[in-house]
């Protein structure tokens, strides 16, 4: 299978860059199954469910979202009617939604995708990820139920981040990180046959502060005082994440590569 994932979508910019590529990418590179994390594509806070709508339009098989799963209100009932967007497994066991959902793909193979939030550096004291992940991937043996398993990390610490990548190593198809906006260079199949990444960065404007106009950022850090609300970066965006191709009998990963398109970042195709 050809599975594309895609970083934290980041505000106007962000959502821009995916329904503007994503549909010629995903014909150009005969993707079977599409994963965006977009926990920050609403105004740089959450996702609403109008905005869900047109990630999913363009080409999103799946939308992950994060610590701000519910950031914006109409979320909490949206999840309910959409499996197609899923919050991670460990945010509350009161959460609507799911943490982790099988899909059919376009060529009919099974794919779960899951998530989790991380502990380390994080705002809330949120539950344990391992032993979140661990029952959801025993439930779906890589190369039984699901053809393919794709995991994603949302967590701040790229240690805990490359601890779960392992726990997940013959287990899952891709392991992948998000939450920091910022992309890694260390794109690797795991010994076991897990795609890995530490970070898939941001589809956002990377002239930026992490996704954010400068301004406001600089200002607190040279001052330590706030004078306005952060504002999304809403410059020409690069869309960014992580191709990964798998073994179609087994589910590992046969071959990874980082995904950089437009804007400041550029890679070449996988």
């Amino acid at each position: 299978m050809k599975i594309l994932f895609l970083g934290d979508v980041m505000g106007r910019a962000g959502r821009r860059a995916i329904t503007e590529n994503l549909p010629r990418l995903r014909a150009a590179w005969k993707l079977d199954f599409v994963v965006v994390n977009a926990e920050n594509a609403t105004s740089g806070v959450g996702l609403s469910g109008a905005h869900a709508k047109s990630l999913l339009e363009a080409g999103a098989d799946c939308l992950t979202l994060g610590d701000h799963a519910f950031d914006q209100r109409d979320m909490l009932q949206f999840i309910e009617a959409e499996p197609r967007v899923i919050r991670p497994l460990n945010f509350s066991k009161a959460a609507p939604g799911k943490g982790a959902q099988l899909y059919t793909s376009k060529n009919g193979r099974k794919v779960l995708v899951a998530q989790v939030l991380g502990q380390v550096f994080m705002k809330r004291p949120f539950d344990d990820p391992f032993s979140a992940l661990d029952p959801v991937l025993k439930t779906h043996p890589l190369g039984g139920l699901a053809q393919a398993v794709v995991v994603d990390i949302h967590c701040e610490a790229t240690s805990e981040k490359m601890a779960l990548g392992h726990f997940c190593d013959g287990r899952a198809s891709l392991a992948v990180g998000t939450h920091t906006h910022v992309p890694t260079a260390d794109a690797m199949v795991l010994p076991k046959g897990t795609g890995y990444l530490t970070d898939a960065g941001m589809c956002g404007d990377y002239n930026s502060v992490i996704g954010m106009d400068k301004a406001e950022p600089m200002r607190r850090f040279i001052t330590g005082m706030a004078k306005e609300r952060f504002t999304p970066a809403n410059d020409a965006a690069t869309l960014s994440g992580v191709y990964v191709e798998t073994d179609d009998r087994s589910g590992r990963a046969i071959r990874i590569a980082m995904i950089r398109e437009g804007g400041l970042l550029q890679s070449a195709a996988p």
